[in-house]
């Protein structure tokens, strides 16, 4: 290892002031670059603050643009000013109209409702009761709300947000839902039962121009690592990768694995190779997140499609019924979803003799989606 001794760290040092800033779900200080959609937040909330139900809204926007950064420094700021009651549910993980409703259970009362034996009508009673009895206002946010339509659970869930005050009169309940796939049409695609009543303002987060990437990642750059630990010429990098991507996560993973590799070398700086090292992983981002959503049956066929990338459908398909036991129908929905979440493409094409057959490829190099599976 070269250098001087002046430029290497020791044992008890950090090139970091503080590593949890780029943590993907930490929540910035300022908040840069979003001031309209702001504004267009706090505009549909602002009858939650006065005792009245807010107007329902749709945020809608590609992944890394700031949307869920948004919904909780507004929720932040109701919680410390106001006696508005808010909670942020990550669909991702609760994909199910109970499981969303057991989230808000937990919000409201602060303890996890029993894990079985109550049922739906009982829970969701509970909620508006409590709702009705502290004339609280409720604002839910279902981040990620895509997941709910994949399990086809979106129409079910809104159905009984929407319509609470009509089962229990006095209950008021706003809802924010947001969407990182643009392929949803999130309205279109809803049961008309629920369209007829989810008529909501629609907030839309652009990507970051790369002016607008620079700035945000020189912000985090500054309240994260010490002075002097990443020069103008490597953060350019790291801004001019991202802006690549589309996907601000990107960069702020980026920044923290540049750091995690100038450490490495024991150094107090970052150099050029540190960010192309930390890019190769960081790039993937969007895919970790995605497969990190997964249950297991869908992880084995994610897994069964990286082994036999390439194959016909029905080789993939006999691959992991082998592996699961499960049947056709549960491999075809799994598929749909994949294909929806971006991490396959399934399309139809002619095979001669045979018909239409869907092909079946990933979008991500192999290698990489069977490295973060392990």
């Amino acid at each position: 290892m070269t250098g001087d001794a002046g430029d290497m760290l020791s044992w008890d040092e950090s090139v970091f002031r503080d590593e949890s800033v780029f943590e993907i779900d930490h929540v910035p200080e300022t908040f840069r670059h979003r001031e309209s959609q702001l504004e267009n937040l706090k505009y549909a909330l602002r009858p939650a603050v006065r005792g009245s139900r807010p107007l329902n809204t749709m945020v809608r926007g590609p992944p890394g643009t700031g949307k869920t950064t948004a919904v909780q420094k507004l929720f932040g700021e109701l919680g410390a000013r106001t006696e508005v009651r808010t909670v942020r549910v990550n669909c991702q993980v609760d994909s199910t109209r109970y499981a969303v409703f057991s989230r808000l259970f937990e919000g409201i009362f602060e303890y996890e409702p029993p894990s079985s034996g109550i049922s739906f009508k009982k829970l969701f009673g509970q909620i508006t009761d409590r709702l009705v009895e502290e004339d609280e206002v409720l604002v839910v946010a279902l981040d990620d709300v895509n997941y709910l339509f994949y399990e086809n659970e979106a129409s079910d869930t809104l159905y009984s947000l929407l319509r609470a005050h009509e089962a229990h009169s006095g209950a008021k309940i706003g809802v924010i839902v947001v969407s990182s796939d643009l392929g949803l049409d999130v309205i279109d695609d809803l049961d008309t039962r629920v369209q007829s009543v989810f008529r909501p303002e629609e907030v839309y987060f652009p990507v970051y121009d790369a002016t607008e990437i620079y700035d945000i990642l020189a912000e985090r750059a500054r309240r994260g690592f010490h002075e002097g630990v990443i020069g103008d010429t490597e953060l350019e990098r790291v801004a001019d990768l991202t802006a690549d991507s589309g996907d601000l996560r990107v960069g702020i993973d980026l920044l923290r694995r540049a750091g995690l590799n100038a450490e490495m070398r024991a150094s107090k700086t970052i150099s050029d190779e540190d960010v192309e090292d930390a890019y190769d992983k960081s790039k993937h981002v969007h895919l970790s997140r995605s497969l990190r959503g997964l249950s297991e049956s869908e992880r084995d066929l994610v897994r069964v499609l990286a082994e036999h990338d390439g194959e016909r459908a029905g080789t993939v398909y006999d691959a992991f019924n082998d592996e699961t036991g499960l049947g056709y129908t549960r491999y075809s929905e799994i598929i749909n979803k994949l294909d929806q979440l971006g991490v396959i493409d399934a399309e139809y094409a002619d095979v001669d003799g045979r018909g239409r057959s869907r092909e079946l490829s990933l979008a991500y190099d192999a290698e990489a989606v069977l490295d973060r599976l392990e």
